[in-house]
Order: C-alpha cells, then sequence, then structure tokens
C-alpha cells in the first residue's frame, strides 16, 4: 500500500509542475477598454477554443481535475 501512495504522491507532483508551466504559458485575459468597444470580435477572438490558448485552457482544466481527485484520495488514507 505504501508503493502505491509514494507513486500517487509522485504523480501529483508531476501534475502539479506541468499545471505550473502550463498556466505560465497562458496568455492573460486582461483586455483592456477593448471589450468595451466590442473590438474583439475577430476572426482570431471567435476561433479561440481551436488555437493553442484554446488547448491550454482545457488541457489545465484536465490537469486541475486530476490534481483535486489525488489530493481527495491521498488525503482519505485508504493507501
Amino acid at each position: 500500500m505504501t508503493i502505491l501512495r509514494i507513486v500517487l504522491t509522485v504523480i501529483m507532483i508531476i501534475i502539479s509542475i506541468i499545471m505550473t508551466v502550463i498556466i505560465l504559458m497562458q496568455e492573460g485575459k486582461n483586455q483592456g477598454l477593448g471589450a468595451l468597444a466590442g473590438q474583439n470580435d475577430t476572426y482570431w477572438g471567435k476561433n479561440k477554443g481551436r488555437s493553442m490558448e484554446g488547448f491550454l485552457s482545457r488541457f489545465t482544466a484536465g490537469l486541475v481535475v486530476a490534481f483535486f481527485v489525488l489530493a481527495v484520495l491521498l488525503n482519505m488514507h485508504l493507501f
């Protein structure tokens, strides 16, 4: 059981490092006053979900879910 706990802890550390790097790679959400005037309705703004930024956002959400599941499992002391 201790080996499984060590493996899950190592996986959690790896996920946290990857999550930190991916969050730092993402662009800020500051749009300034251009959002008020509607200047964000460009082709790139509408297709953001298909770009690398959209992929990073979805991948970050998946890593966060995996991180929380591992945190709950490790905190339950089942292993």
